[in-house]
């Protein structure tokens, strides 16, 4: 009597960020043929590397470059270019939105859900018409066009007070994400200012807004100091103890009286768990997280894992002292936790036992502009040139793929030969602007 086949497990990972991409790479390492089927969901159809977006804004690397098209390297799973709306978990089914707009349901026998953050907007007025994050490519190439087509609105403008508007910058969120954009940002105005006759460095004025009492907390409270020492040393304007009031119609108040006019507002104020999770049947934490073993699967559900952003992982270098110490939300953490948990997945269908991730932080670095930045790494404090190389090195390292390694490291040699791009392609913000002008005539 032959013997049925039994089909292939269908493990289904939402997300295409580290940890889904880098789970579906070892995944597809590591599976036997017909083990299992890998399916990952995104709205976008490319991995992005959050870490190199302030330098693709600041026209350092080639915006293409920094992200990793998820069709192209995962050539054994399939890839849903989709928007998740639901999770259940008690169907094992989950529905998403097509890219073409239809609804349809997907259904799993094992479950990655990998959707990261997204960012944590708070009710100040104004601040969802005027305000832009950075998490994305498509901000990232919006800010780099903003920023130069106001100057050069700035440079033709016969208006003082509008020009002054126009050369204001404003930055909220003193993190690593907005301190590496704003930096970089910063470095690209200053530089694009040689060529504008009637715009010097001193008419650019750049704006920190941080409602805490200090700058990266990732790092020693030292380097903060010294990392705003810098910056006010470049002209840039920090507020610390300071929270933003409201944002309409490009008008800034903040907590501490002092009001502006500013055409750009960068907000970079933190991250919150992707609020799919809430309207699902798992259980999250107080914040919106999935609640995790240090395994990587969700608490009382072994047939899900998570990791990355998303998640609730018991960090286990820090719980004797602090029991209820979870990983921080950093690519460090989400690239190590998304290699362990690929080879987890392949030991429980083999009949295995999960390991438990322990990872203990090796520090964090951050890049201040060019030739600048600030490090707090295996214990050593770093700073200026030396810690700018070492921010370099380590993300070209953590870069995905040999491809995109190659293509940043010759972005960087070519804007060292030929200095960086300084032009502004703002006409792809209204594409149709010239062909209905010309309909018109």
């Amino acid at each position: 009597m032959a013997v049925a086949k039994s089909e292939p497990t269908r493990i289904l990972i939402l997300g295409g960020g580290y940890v889904g991409l880098y789970t579906a790479l070892g995944l597809q390492k590591m599976l036997r043929a017909n083990e299992a089927s890998v399916t990952i969901v995104d709205p976008q159809p490319h991995m992005t590397y959050q870490p190199f977006l302030p330098e693709a804004a600041a026209g350092a690397i080639e915006p293409r470059h920094v992200v990793v098209p998820l069709r192209r390297v995962l050539k054994r799973c399939h890839v849903l270019t989709a928007r998740v709306n639901k999770i259940e978990h008690e169907r094992k089914a989950i529905t998403v939105e097509a890219a073409d707009g239809h609804i349809e349901q997907l259904h799993y026998d094992v479950l990655v859900v990998a959707l990261g953050a997204v960012a944590r907007l708070l009710p100040i007025p104004g601040l969802a018409e005027q305000g832009i994050a950075i998490k994305t490519i498509g901000e990232a190439i919006y800010l780099r066009n903003h920023v130069l087509t106001k100057l050069d609105e700035a440079s033709s403008t016969l208006d003082p007070e509008l020009r002054k508007r126009l050369l204001t910058f404003t930055v909220v969120g003193g993190g690593f994400a907005g301190i590496e954009a704003l930096a970089e940002l910063e470095d690209m105005t200053r530089f694009a200012t040689r060529y504008y006759e009637n715009i010097d460095p001193d008419d650019i004025r750049w704006v920190l807004v941080e409602a805490a009492g200090r700058i990266l907390p990732e790092v020693r409270e030292t380097l903060g100091v010294w990392t705003v020492e810098q910056l006010e040393k470049r002209g840039i304007e920090v507020y610390l103890s300071t929270a933003a009031k409201s944002f309409e119609n490009g008008h800034v108040v903040l907590s501490d009286g002092t009001e502006f006019d500013s055409e750009t507002i960068i907000w970079t104020a933190g991250v919150k768990a992707n609020p799919v999770l809430a309207n699902s049947d798992l259980p999250v934490d107080k914040r919106g997280r999935l609640e995790a073993t240090a395994a990587l699967q969700v608490v009382g559900h072994p047939d899900v894992w998570t990791a990355g952003d998303n998640a609730a992982v018991p960090d286990l270098s820090r719980t004797e002292q602090d029991p209820t110490a979870t990983c921080p939300p950093n690519a460090q953490h989400a690239v190590r936790q998304a290699r362990l948990l690929a080879k987890n997945i392949v030991r429980v269908l083999r009949g295995g036992r999960p390991k438990d991730y322990f990872h203990k932080n090796l520090g964090a670095v951050a890049g201040l502009g060019l030739h600048k930045g600030v490090a707090d790494a295996l214990n050593l404090k770093i700073k200026g040139f030396p810690a700018w190389v070492f921010h370099r090195g380590y993300h070209l390292k953590a870069m995905p793929t040999f491809n995109r390694k190659v293509r940043i490291f010759l972005d960087w040699m070519l804007g060292g030969l030929f200095r960086r791009e300084v032009v502004s392609l703002g006409q792809i913000n209204n594409p149709k602007e010239e062909f209905a002008r010309a309909s018109r005539s």
